[in-house]
């Protein structure tokens, strides 16, 4: 799968506590964003199922 880019806004402290946490982790931003990331897919498809690609999501209530 070809790697993509996403442009984020985020506020100074914000992303100042990313590369502390990142650093601590022996990570880039980028590689602890990643990070982040793939936990949030793993508990969100944990508790609702494999994301099928195609299909709407039912939103949350």
């Amino acid at each position: 799968m070809a790697n993509k880019s996403l442009s984020i806004r985020i506020d100074g402290e914000m992303l100042d506590k990313l590369h502390y946490i990142a650093d601590y982790e022996a990570r880039s931003a980028n590689g602890q964003i990643i990070v982040l990331i793939r936990n949030c897919i793993e508990e969100f498809e944990k508790e609702h199922g494999t994301i099928e690609f195609g299909k709407r999501p039912n939103k949350k209530k």
